[in-house]
């Protein structure tokens, strides 16, 4: 005989699976209202503090002159120019320094020889702020593009090198010595081992590669630059025009939590599968 399922059962499946799920959307939407509750407290203090002119417009501008600045560079056109130059400035220096970076994060996890070169070195320079390097860099560069993308470059190669010789160094030594039993070469390796393996520490190493691009990237905009998010912060403090100060700040801020939310989206799209294995 076939075994029959009951209506009523058939109807208590779904509201089972649709318990956990509203949860999850009930737990989404509380930590999101938790997270608004400081904007909007520091919204609605910057708002009395206008109300009340506790400070000059010259100094705080209220908030309706900074969104209506904010459209105003939206139409011209204005702002979207200086976000795609930062964004080149940034892209390049993402390209070299995470070139350079994974060379020697690979390098160094790779080669003990290698390692004992190259790390006592890399780990005092990685000690200095790139601050520190804008002197320098202005002597032998001077204060064009080439001072931009350099300066960013250092800063990316840092957090790129250490995250993959540490998600290298991470790797089983029992995953090394199967692919030694199977003869595989390094390319082999670098292709089924490592890079499976030590794939969330890279993913860990590009997220702070790009936070450190995008914080280095304002400060050299504010030292030396005639265009960018940084020279329009820079050009509304030289005309005391505040607004599009706090309009660059509140730019910068959406932009980095954007690249932030994407590279997440990224690395669990592409990393499923290790929540889904293990």
């Amino acid at each position: 005989m076939h075994a029959t399922t009951s209506p009523s059962a058939i109807a208590v499946a779904p509201r089972r699976l649709q318990g956990p799920a509203l949860a999850n959307v009930v737990r989404y939407l509380a930590v999101a209202a938790a997270g608004l509750l400081l904007p909007a407290a520091l919204l609605a203090l910057w708002l009395t503090a206008v109300h009340r002119q506790w400070m000059p417009e010259q100094i705080l501008p209220p908030p309706a002159l900074v969104w209506q600045s904010l459209q105003e560079l939206w139409a011209t056109g204005e702002l979207l120019d200086h976000l795609l130059i930062s964004a080149g400035r940034v892209g390049w220096s993402l390209l070299i320094g995470g070139s350079a970076g994974l060379a020697l994060g690979f390098g160094m996890g790779l080669s003990r020889t290698l390692r004992a070169y190259l790390f006592p070195t890399f780990d005092v320079v990685s000690q200095f702020p790139v601050l520190g390097w804008i002197p320098l860099l202005i002597i032998l560069a001077g204060i064009d593009e080439a001072l931009k993308v350099t300066a960013i470059s250092i800063a990316v190669v840092v957090p790129v090198a250490i995250n993959t010789l540490h998600g290298i160094a991470n790797i089983p030594h029992t995953q090394l010595e199967v692919a030694a039993v199977y003869r595989f070469s390094l390319p082999q390796v670098v292709r089924r081992v490592v890079l499976p393996s030590a794939a969330p520490s890279l993913f860990n190493g590009l997220r702070q590669a790009v936070m450190q691009a995008w914080l280095t990237l304002v400060f050299v905009e504010l030292l030396a630059s005639s265009e960018g998010i940084g020279y329009l912060m820079v050009w509304g403090r030289q005309l005391g025009q505040l607004d599009l100060v706090v309009v660059g700040m509140v730019v910068i801020g959406a932009v980095g939590v954007g690249l932030d939310l994407l590279l997440r989206w990224a690395e669990a799209s592409m990393l499923g599968w290790r929540r889904t294995a293990f």
